[in-house]
């Protein structure tokens, strides 16, 4: 449950591993990106301690991760507590405000436990099942960067509506040199983004961006200083939240229609809307105030 206690959401379940070693750790063994720094391996968390930090708000829920000690690395009780987030914004639907603790997003899928699944697992689509859940939120999601998003955690970057970071930003998808791939909505999502080129080139490549090359690609909207990224983040979603919450949900709604669905759900939507009070109400103030 999401409710204004600051007390994070979760499953109960949850997978103990002997390790848990982030995508930064593989990256740099396998000489993927040679600026990420040197990491060492932690012993795991508990198994019951929370992997997210809620702050719900009337309008909006801001997110954590919060597994620091391991840089933020995406674990199967993470993905649990994500689902658990995801159903109460889908019944009680609020903005959402995805950032990472201590510094960074997140480095990655936890290595320990990816090493030990098996085909069926990848057929289950573990991540991209709960990526594309939280893209399929109906009120915008926004991902506040700051650090390493890499792997996974660029996956679950990918997934938001609107993304801005820090100047210590750093994206990338180490997977082929792990011997698998970017399976969790990097292969369709970053096209949408950044463009096929640009695309195929970060992927084939497993090379590390900055912040000021994912600006110029138009992968993060903004760049902030670290210290001022939260209220960059929940500006956006006072803009946001000025806006018809309905028309706002339906213009989502448009965005991720296929574009065969184009223009008859816009025509759709917009009737919708067109007879609406709210619409009415907005229109009428608007004309008062053009009269003043």
């Amino acid at each position: 449950m999401v409710d204004g206690s600051r007390r994070p959401v979760g499953a109960n379940s949850a997978i103990r591993t002997t390790s848990a070693t982030s995508a930064v750790e593989a990256a740099e063994n396998t000489r993927i990106a040679e600026d990420v720094p040197d990491a060492t391996a932690h012993p795991a968390a508990s198994a019951e301690t929370p992997r997210l930090r809620i702050d719900a708000r009337d309008d909006r829920v801001v997110a954590t991760l919060d597994r620091p000690d391991v840089r933020n690395a995406i674990d199967q009780r993470m993905v649990d507590e994500l689902h658990a987030l995801c159903a109460a914004l889908e019944v009680n639907p609020r903005m959402l405000i995805l950032t990472g603790a201590g510094g960074i997003f997140a480095a990655g899928a936890d290595i320990a436990q990816l090493r030990e699944r098996t085909g069926d697992d990848a057929r289950r689509g573990i991540n991209a099942t709960v990526f594309d859940r939280l893209r399929h939120l109906p009120l915008p999601v926004i991902a506040a960067v700051d650090g390493f998003a890499l792997g996974g955690g660029a996956e679950l970057a990918y997934a938001a509506d609107i993304r801005i970071g820090t100047p210590r930003v750093r994206f990338g998808n180490p997977e082929p040199g792990l011997g698998i791939i970017a399976a969790a909505g990097a292969s369709w999502r970053l096209p949408e983004i950044v463009g096929h080129a640009r695309a195929s080139e970060l992927l084939l490549t497993a090379r590390v961006i900055d912040a000021d090359e994912a600006l110029a690609w138009g992968l993060l909207s903004s760049i902030h200083d670290p210290d001022a990224l939260l209220d960059a983040a929940h500006a956006i979603a006072d803009r946001i939240a000025a806006n018809s919450a309905r028309a706002t949900i339906l213009t989502k709604r448009a965005l991720l229609a296929p574009r065969a669905e184009h223009p008859a759900i816009d025509g759709e939507l917009q009737a919708e809307l067109f007879d609406s009070a709210d619409k009415c109400a907005r229109m009428t103030a608007f004309l008062e105030r053009k009269k003043k």
